[in-house]
């Protein structure tokens, strides 16, 4: 299996950040994709990524909620730097998107931001991870105005069957399903059947949304074995033939 986003290089995992790729492997997640946060978070992520260079991959982004009022060539200048130092190190731009569930006023700087890094991953070719919290409208309208739209997934999808088609309607995306999936009150079990599972990426998200039966607990990549069951039996699947698919899909969008 492939966790397509789990930050197990953040500080939740010190002091022993590599314990957690181990035990991940030893659970069948046998690959992991690192989407980077902000410039603080770069290097320990490459630091974890040059320990399992095998097993590992990154992505190199702008998180919305580190976007500030500095201007949008500041704020990406590490972004920039990174893809002309180290080009081949990234599968993807991410994470990248618009967050306003907890703050609003950066509204237009952080669509002004997810459109340069879309534009940076359409001329480059690399796959884009959105992060889209109650900010859906926004992503779809910087969509909406890209001369070329890239690939990408819409990581911790938790939207509605309106919401999977209206992002179909816009481009090539998958849909980045975690443990919420798992949770009691989930209503994105009656979503899966209209995401299918050739448009699904298994994910994390760890350290956050650990799924049952280790909700409330910090969530690691080596859990995400509960939420690949949990979609498998929803779908009326083998959890092998899940595994089939969502590892051809993950190959095929970040060509790893």
């Amino acid at each position: 299996m492939i966790d397509t986003h789990t930050h197990l290089y953040l500080e939740e995992f010190a002091p022993d950040f590599g314990a957690a790729v181990d035990r991940a492997v030893a659970a069948g997640v046998e690959k992991m994709i690192f989407p980077n946060v902000d410039s603080g978070t770069l290097g320990p992520m490459r630091q974890l990524h040059a320990c399992f260079p095998d097993c590992t991959f990154m992505a190199i982004g702008h998180h919305p909620t580190e976007v500030n009022g500095d201007s949008v060539d500041s704020q990406l200048r590490y972004v920039v730097d990174e893809l002309v130092a180290h080009p081949a190190d990234y599968v993807a731009i991410g994470e990248i998107g618009i967050d306003l569930y907890w703050d609003k006023q950066y509204r237009e700087r952080q669509m002004e931001v997810l459109e340069r890094q879309m534009a940076i991953a359409a001329k480059r070719s690399l796959p884009v991870i959105i992060h889209c919290r109650d900010g859906l409208d926004e992503v779809l309208e910087v969509i909406d105005g890209l001369e070329s739209v890239p690939q990408g997934v819409f990581h911790s999808f938790g939207g509605t069957a309106e919401d999977v088609e209206r992002i179909r309607r816009r481009g090539d995306f998958y849909f980045g399903i975690n443990g919420i999936v798992t949770f009691k009150n989930s209503k994105l079990r009656e979503v899966l059947p209209v995401i299918g599972a050739d448009r699904i990426l298994l994910e994390t998200d760890s350290p956050y949304l650990a799924p049952v039966p280790n909700r409330g607990k910090r969530n690691e990549s080596a859990f995400m074995i509960h939420t690949a069951a949990h979609i498998a039996d929803t779908l009326g699947l083998s959890i092998h033939t899940l595994d089939d698919i969502t590892t051809a899909s993950t190959h095929r969008l970040f060509k790893i």
